[in-house]
């Protein structure tokens, strides 16, 4: 069984490019596999702020360095029992969705401009989803509740775990973004055993999250 690498912080060369990294599992996972992301977005204090308060969409490019994260949770690792509260207020362990590809997504807000086209665009692709025999399952720091009006206003069809304290997401390593000041999003695909076999991150661009893992299902 793989375990958990652990996360650490190492500073990229000045001038990387800006990246939204899928991973593939191209063989056999080594022991400790590591998902390595650059976020080269560097935001300047007023820009940082709006981005914060709403969560838009945009791009700064800089010159200046870039933090890299290595996460826990990584490509070849078996997903840890896990437990959280879905939009009804009911436990829910992940091992319920063993036995098919699972696409669990973390972004950081119900409601927030981003957030909505991401789940939105998920909602419209479900069909798609389903066709893969994937099931999708979003998560954030928000309360049952506030998932429960979310996932209502939107009519999403899939479900969305309360994250709270932002625990799970600490525990596997999602990368911050603005310097820690908004949450990750990110989203993994998990096979049917547990393991994940690919990771994307991007916090401007929503959408991709999509395309990129209906693509990697279909190959």
């Amino acid at each position: 069984m793989a375990t958990s690498a652990s996360c650490s912080l190492a500073i990229a060369a000045a001038g990387a490019a800006n990246t939204s990294q899928p991973t593939r599992n191209h063989g056999t996972a080594r022991p400790v596999a590591s998902a390595t992301f650059v976020n080269s977005e560097l935001f300047s204090s007023k820009a940082g702020l709006s981005a914060r308060v709403a969560g838009a969409s945009f791009h700064v490019k800089s010159r200046h360095t870039s933090p890299l994260t290595i996460c826990k949770i990584s490509k070849g690792d078996i997903v840890p029992p896990v437990g959280l509260k879905d939009e009804e207020g009911k436990l829910v362990n992940l091992d319920k969705f063993r036995g098919k590809p699972l696409v669990l997504y973390f972004y950081p807000a119900d409601e927030s401009p981003a957030c909505t086209r991401q789940a939105c665009s998920f909602r419209d692709s479900y069909e798609k989803f389903k066709k893969a025999g994937a099931e999708v399952v979003g998560v954030s720091g928000d309360t049952p509740e506030s998932h429960k009006a979310f996932k209502a206003k939107y009519r999403l069809p899939f479900t969305l775990l309360s994250d709270d304290g932002n625990k799970l997401r600490k525990d596997w390593g999602v990368p911050s973004d603005l310097f820690g000041a908004l949450a990750g999003r990110q989203t993994y695909v998990i096979d049917k055993d547990g393991k994940v076999q690919f990771i994307f991150n991007n916090q401007f661009e929503p959408e991709k999250h999509i395309a990129e893992t209906l693509n990697f299902l279909k190959g």
